[in-house]
Protein backbone atom coordinates (compact mmCIF):
# COMPACT_ATOMS: atom_id res chain seq x y z
CA UNK A 1 0.00 0.00 0.00
CA UNK A 2 1.58 3.80 -0.82
CA UNK A 3 1.51 6.72 1.03
CA UNK A 4 -1.55 8.03 -0.48
CA UNK A 5 -3.66 4.62 -0.19
CA UNK A 6 -2.37 4.70 3.41
CA UNK A 7 -3.77 7.99 4.32
CA UNK A 8 -6.78 7.45 2.33
CA UNK A 9 -7.99 4.02 3.97
CA UNK A 10 -7.01 4.79 7.50
CA UNK A 11 -9.07 8.82 7.36
CA UNK A 12 -11.72 6.58 5.51
CA UNK A 13 -11.63 4.38 8.70
CA UNK A 14 -12.10 7.16 11.17
CA UNK A 15 -14.70 9.03 9.33
CA UNK A 16 -16.82 5.51 9.29
CA UNK A 17 -15.72 4.55 12.94
CA UNK A 18 -15.37 7.31 14.85
CA UNK A 19 -18.06 8.23 17.17
CA UNK A 20 -17.50 12.35 16.91
CA UNK A 21 -18.95 11.82 13.04
CA UNK A 22 -22.58 11.16 14.31
CA UNK A 23 -25.00 12.98 15.64
CA UNK A 24 -27.37 10.88 18.59
CA UNK A 25 -30.10 9.41 16.44
CA UNK A 26 -26.96 7.97 14.40
CA UNK A 27 -26.79 10.41 11.58
CA UNK A 28 -23.11 10.50 10.37
CA UNK A 29 -22.06 14.28 9.32
CA UNK A 30 -19.38 13.31 6.60
CA UNK A 31 -18.59 10.60 4.05
CA UNK A 32 -15.18 8.72 3.17
CA UNK A 33 -12.97 11.24 1.62
CA UNK A 34 -11.84 12.72 -0.99
CA UNK A 35 -7.94 13.55 -0.86
CA UNK A 36 -5.38 15.51 -3.13
CA UNK A 37 -1.80 16.09 -2.75
CA UNK A 38 0.25 19.08 -4.01
CA UNK A 39 4.28 19.89 -4.51
CA UNK A 40 5.15 22.26 -1.77
CA UNK A 41 6.95 24.55 -4.29
CA UNK A 42 3.36 24.66 -6.80
CA UNK A 43 3.46 28.09 -8.24
CA UNK A 44 -0.47 28.13 -7.67
CA UNK A 45 0.65 28.48 -4.21
CA UNK A 46 2.25 32.09 -5.26
CA UNK A 47 -1.12 32.94 -7.70
CA UNK A 48 -3.03 32.51 -4.37
CA UNK A 49 -0.98 35.62 -2.79
CA UNK A 50 -2.37 37.93 -6.00
CA UNK A 51 -4.59 40.79 -4.51
CA UNK A 52 -7.75 39.35 -7.31
CA UNK A 53 -7.12 35.56 -5.68
CA UNK A 54 -6.84 36.00 -1.61
CA UNK A 55 -3.97 38.47 -1.31
CA UNK A 56 -0.29 38.53 0.40
CA UNK A 57 -1.27 37.57 3.43
CA UNK A 58 -1.84 33.89 2.33
CA UNK A 59 1.20 31.51 3.44
CA UNK A 60 2.94 29.74 1.07
CA UNK A 61 3.45 26.19 2.75
CA UNK A 62 7.33 26.88 3.13
CA UNK A 63 6.48 29.90 5.75
CA UNK A 64 4.68 27.60 7.74
CA UNK A 65 6.99 24.69 7.05
CA UNK A 66 10.15 25.53 5.67
CA UNK A 67 11.13 22.20 4.82
CA UNK A 68 7.90 21.29 3.43
CA UNK A 69 7.73 19.27 0.31
CA UNK A 70 4.04 18.06 -0.14
CA UNK A 71 0.75 19.64 1.00
CA UNK A 72 -2.31 17.14 1.82
CA UNK A 73 -5.69 18.30 1.29
CA UNK A 74 -8.63 16.11 1.81
CA UNK A 75 -12.50 17.04 1.22
CA UNK A 76 -14.87 15.62 3.33
CA UNK A 77 -18.42 15.40 1.70
CA UNK A 78 -21.63 15.69 3.86
CA UNK A 79 -23.90 12.73 3.80
CA UNK A 80 -27.42 12.45 2.13
CA UNK A 81 -29.36 12.38 5.53
CA UNK A 82 -27.30 15.94 6.28
CA UNK A 83 -27.55 17.64 2.90
CA UNK A 84 -31.61 16.25 2.42
CA UNK A 85 -32.09 17.52 5.33
CA UNK A 86 -31.52 21.19 4.70
CA UNK A 87 -33.21 21.25 1.76
CA UNK A 88 -36.52 23.38 2.19
CA UNK A 89 -36.36 27.16 1.86
CA UNK A 90 -34.68 29.21 4.13
CA UNK A 91 -35.13 27.95 7.74
CA UNK A 92 -32.07 25.80 8.05
CA UNK A 93 -32.38 21.87 9.84
CA UNK A 94 -30.98 21.32 13.12
CA UNK A 95 -28.84 18.30 11.54
CA UNK A 96 -27.41 21.11 9.28
CA UNK A 97 -27.01 23.56 12.24
CA UNK A 98 -25.37 20.64 14.20
CA UNK A 99 -23.22 19.27 10.83
CA UNK A 100 -21.25 23.31 10.65
CA UNK A 101 -20.37 22.94 14.02
CA UNK A 102 -20.05 19.55 15.38
CA UNK A 103 -19.27 18.34 12.45
CA UNK A 104 -16.20 21.29 11.81
CA UNK A 105 -15.05 20.08 15.32
CA UNK A 106 -14.79 16.38 13.81
CA UNK A 107 -13.15 17.83 11.04
CA UNK A 108 -10.65 19.34 13.45
CA UNK A 109 -10.01 16.24 14.60
CA UNK A 110 -9.30 14.41 11.30
CA UNK A 111 -6.49 17.59 10.65
CA UNK A 112 -4.86 16.64 14.05
CA UNK A 113 -5.11 12.50 12.79
CA UNK A 114 -3.85 13.06 9.69
CA UNK A 115 -0.73 15.43 11.08
CA UNK A 116 -0.07 12.31 13.46
CA UNK A 117 -0.67 10.26 10.50
CA UNK A 118 2.16 12.10 8.43
CA UNK A 119 4.43 12.20 11.09
CA UNK A 120 4.23 8.33 11.44
CA UNK A 121 5.36 8.12 8.01
CA UNK A 122 8.41 9.79 9.22
CA UNK A 123 7.81 12.99 8.06
CA UNK A 124 7.35 16.55 10.23
CA UNK A 125 3.94 18.12 9.29
CA UNK A 126 1.80 20.85 10.47
CA UNK A 127 -2.32 21.87 9.94
CA UNK A 128 -2.35 25.58 9.16
CA UNK A 129 -5.73 25.84 10.25
CA UNK A 130 -4.69 24.77 14.18
CA UNK A 131 -1.46 26.82 14.02
CA UNK A 132 -1.71 30.28 16.27
CA UNK A 133 -0.81 32.02 13.16
CA UNK A 134 -3.87 31.00 11.53
CA UNK A 135 -6.06 34.14 10.90
CA UNK A 136 -9.32 35.27 9.24
CA UNK A 137 -9.93 38.84 8.35
CA UNK A 138 -13.58 39.43 8.14
CA UNK A 139 -12.85 43.24 6.92
CA UNK A 140 -11.64 42.00 3.22
CA UNK A 141 -13.19 37.99 3.70
CA UNK A 142 -10.05 36.33 3.35
CA UNK A 143 -7.91 33.79 5.38
CA UNK A 144 -4.15 33.64 5.53
CA UNK A 145 -4.38 29.67 4.44
CA UNK A 146 -7.71 28.92 2.53
CA UNK A 147 -8.53 25.27 2.69
CA UNK A 148 -10.73 26.00 -0.85
CA UNK A 149 -7.54 27.53 -2.70
CA UNK A 150 -5.47 24.47 -1.25
CA UNK A 151 -7.79 22.29 -2.22
CA UNK A 152 -8.00 23.35 -5.88
CA UNK A 153 -4.15 23.28 -6.15
CA UNK A 154 -3.91 19.88 -4.74
CA UNK A 155 -6.66 18.94 -7.75
CA UNK A 156 -9.66 18.54 -5.63
CA UNK A 157 -12.42 20.63 -8.07
CA UNK A 158 -13.05 23.85 -9.42
CA UNK A 159 -15.33 27.13 -7.94
CA UNK A 160 -18.91 27.77 -8.45
CA UNK A 161 -20.69 30.34 -9.08
CA UNK A 162 -21.26 30.96 -5.37
CA UNK A 163 -17.43 30.08 -4.52
CA UNK A 164 -18.08 26.67 -3.16
CA UNK A 165 -15.59 24.39 -4.41
CA UNK A 166 -17.34 21.48 -6.49
CA UNK A 167 -15.56 18.01 -6.25
CA UNK A 168 -16.23 14.82 -7.87
CA UNK A 169 -18.34 14.37 -4.49
CA UNK A 170 -19.84 17.64 -5.27
CA UNK A 171 -20.22 20.97 -3.22
CA UNK A 172 -21.15 19.80 0.20
CA UNK A 173 -18.95 19.13 2.58
CA UNK A 174 -15.93 20.26 4.24
CA UNK A 175 -11.87 20.91 3.61
CA UNK A 176 -9.02 20.49 5.64
CA UNK A 177 -5.38 20.24 4.63
CA UNK A 178 -1.90 19.34 6.13
CA UNK A 179 1.82 20.66 5.02
CA UNK A 180 4.54 17.87 5.37
CA UNK A 181 8.20 17.29 4.85
CA UNK A 182 7.26 14.29 3.01
CA UNK A 183 7.91 13.76 -0.24
CA UNK A 184 4.45 12.54 -1.99
CA UNK A 185 3.47 11.95 -5.12
CA UNK A 186 1.50 14.10 -6.64
CA UNK A 187 -2.54 14.04 -7.71
CA UNK A 188 -3.68 14.94 -11.36
CA UNK A 189 -5.00 18.35 -11.57
CA UNK A 190 -7.71 17.35 -14.64
CA UNK A 191 -9.19 20.74 -15.12
CA UNK A 192 -7.14 24.01 -16.61
CA UNK A 193 -10.36 26.62 -15.76
CA UNK A 194 -10.79 27.81 -12.17
CA UNK A 195 -14.79 27.80 -12.93
CA UNK A 196 -14.49 24.81 -14.79
CA UNK A 197 -17.04 22.51 -13.35
CA UNK A 198 -19.46 25.00 -12.79
CA UNK A 199 -22.41 24.89 -15.41
CA UNK A 200 -23.30 28.71 -14.91
CA UNK A 201 -19.42 29.56 -15.24
CA UNK A 202 -18.88 27.30 -18.46
CA UNK A 203 -22.46 28.22 -20.42
CA UNK A 204 -24.56 30.20 -18.21
CA UNK A 205 -26.76 27.67 -17.44
CA UNK A 206 -28.08 26.80 -14.02
CA UNK A 207 -27.76 29.02 -11.55
CA UNK A 208 -29.67 27.17 -8.82
CA UNK A 209 -27.52 28.31 -6.08
CA UNK A 210 -29.12 31.75 -6.97
CA UNK A 211 -32.29 31.05 -6.74
CA UNK A 212 -31.37 29.56 -3.42
CA UNK A 213 -29.60 32.08 -1.41
CA UNK A 214 -31.83 33.61 1.06
CA UNK A 215 -30.23 36.40 1.53
CA UNK A 216 -29.82 37.51 -2.20
CA UNK A 217 -25.76 37.35 -1.88
CA UNK A 218 -25.70 35.29 -4.89
CA UNK A 219 -25.86 37.05 -8.27
CA UNK A 220 -25.06 36.51 -12.28
CA UNK A 221 -22.35 38.50 -10.86
CA UNK A 222 -21.11 36.35 -8.08
CA UNK A 223 -20.99 35.64 -3.92
CA UNK A 224 -21.58 39.28 -2.08
CA UNK A 225 -19.79 37.62 0.79
CA UNK A 226 -20.79 40.70 3.10
CA UNK A 227 -24.30 40.16 2.37
CA UNK A 228 -23.69 36.33 3.06
CA UNK A 229 -22.14 37.32 6.49
CA UNK A 230 -25.39 39.43 7.19
CA UNK A 231 -27.40 37.05 6.86
CA UNK A 232 -25.45 34.39 8.82
CA UNK A 233 -24.96 36.99 11.84
CA UNK A 234 -27.87 39.37 12.20
CA UNK A 235 -30.92 37.64 10.31
CA UNK A 236 -33.73 35.92 12.56
CA UNK A 237 -32.51 32.74 11.85
CA UNK A 238 -28.92 34.07 13.34
CA UNK A 239 -30.49 35.05 16.41
CA UNK A 240 -32.79 31.62 16.72
CA UNK A 241 -29.41 29.52 15.83
CA UNK A 242 -27.89 31.54 19.31
CA UNK A 243 -30.65 30.98 21.35
CA UNK A 244 -31.64 27.27 20.23
CA UNK A 245 -28.70 25.88 20.02
CA UNK A 246 -25.66 28.44 21.84
CA UNK A 247 -23.92 28.42 18.30
CA UNK A 248 -22.13 31.79 17.49
CA UNK A 249 -23.93 32.41 13.94
CA UNK A 250 -26.33 31.10 11.57
CA UNK A 251 -25.55 28.27 9.54
CA UNK A 252 -27.24 28.07 6.00
CA UNK A 253 -25.74 25.84 3.31
CA UNK A 254 -28.86 26.62 1.18
CA UNK A 255 -26.27 27.77 -1.97
CA UNK A 256 -24.79 23.78 -1.26
CA UNK A 257 -27.99 21.60 -0.91
CA UNK A 258 -30.75 21.14 -3.34
CA UNK A 259 -28.44 22.12 -6.58
CA UNK A 260 -26.80 20.07 -8.98
CA UNK A 261 -23.56 20.05 -7.74
CA UNK A 262 -24.40 19.34 -4.49
CA UNK A 263 -23.12 15.68 -4.52
CA UNK A 264 -21.50 15.58 -8.55
CA UNK A 265 -19.78 17.58 -11.15
CA UNK A 266 -23.29 18.37 -12.36
CA UNK A 267 -22.40 18.02 -16.26
CA UNK A 268 -20.20 14.45 -15.87
CA UNK A 269 -16.65 13.68 -15.89
CA UNK A 270 -16.86 12.68 -19.07
CA UNK A 271 -17.40 15.70 -20.56
CA UNK A 272 -15.02 17.88 -19.11
CA UNK A 273 -12.32 15.10 -19.71
CA UNK A 274 -12.68 15.84 -23.17
CA UNK A 275 -12.38 19.35 -23.19
CA UNK A 276 -9.40 19.47 -21.14
CA UNK A 277 -7.86 16.31 -22.98
CA UNK A 278 -8.97 17.28 -26.48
Amino acid sequence: MDKYEELLQKITNLVLEDKENYLENGVRFFEPPLIGIANASDLLFKELKKREVVGEVHFLPRELLPQACSVVSYFLPYSREIRQSNYQKKIVSEEWMHSRFLGEAFNNKVRKFLVELLVALGGQAISPVLEEKYHVDYEYYRSNWSERHVAFTAGLGTFGLNRGLITQKGISGRFGSAITTLKLEETPRPYENVFQYCPWMKDGSCGSCIERCPAGAITDKGMDKHRCRQHLLNSEQAREAKEKFNYTYNACGKCLTNVPCEDRVPFGTNNYKKEVGG
